[in-house]
């Protein structure tokens, strides 16, 4: 459990992170979400972090409204990111304590974060199954 304490965030992200583009359309998402099982996706553009997409922004686009009593699938399915994803995006540094992103992520009832370099760059994802894996291999029995 101490190695856990010790631990940064860029040691147990996801590295590889996949990212989408902000005029990507919701049909488009909703595929990349099967095929990948992630719970969200950075959106970049032009190198840079603009954004945070996750299945609950995609499921907003579908509440009823007092204006929209019946969303029409195939109208919304051509909504592009952008229009749902969330802009202020709460990140985590890589050289960040990893129990800091554990907290973080039990506070906030998040699934997972961006993680960003000291200038600011997209190096990875840190999810709740990274932390997990991080203890458990941590773990001293």
């Amino acid at each position: 459990m101490y190695g856990f304490l010790e631990m940064k965030v860029g040691q147990a992200m996801t590295r590889a992170a996949r990212t989408v583009a902000p005029e990507l359309p919701l049909y488009e998402l909703e595929k990349l979400f099967d095929e990948f099982d992630y719970n969200a996706f950075p959106v970049v553009s032009d190198g840079q972090l603009v954004g945070f997409v996750t299945k609950f922004d995609f499921l907003k686009a579908f509440a009823f409204s007092p204006t929209q009593i019946v969303p029409h699938y195939d109208e919304i399915m051509q909504t592009k990111v952008a229009d749902v994803m969330t802009r202020a995006v709460i990140h985590v540094e890589a050289d960040a304590p990893l129990p800091r992103a554990l907290q973080l992520m039990v506070d906030l009832k998040a699934r997972s974060f961006p993680v960003l370099d000291a200038s600011g760059q997209l190096v990875g994802v840190i999810a709740r199954e990274d932390l997990i894996q991080a203890l458990k291999a941590t773990a001293t029995h």
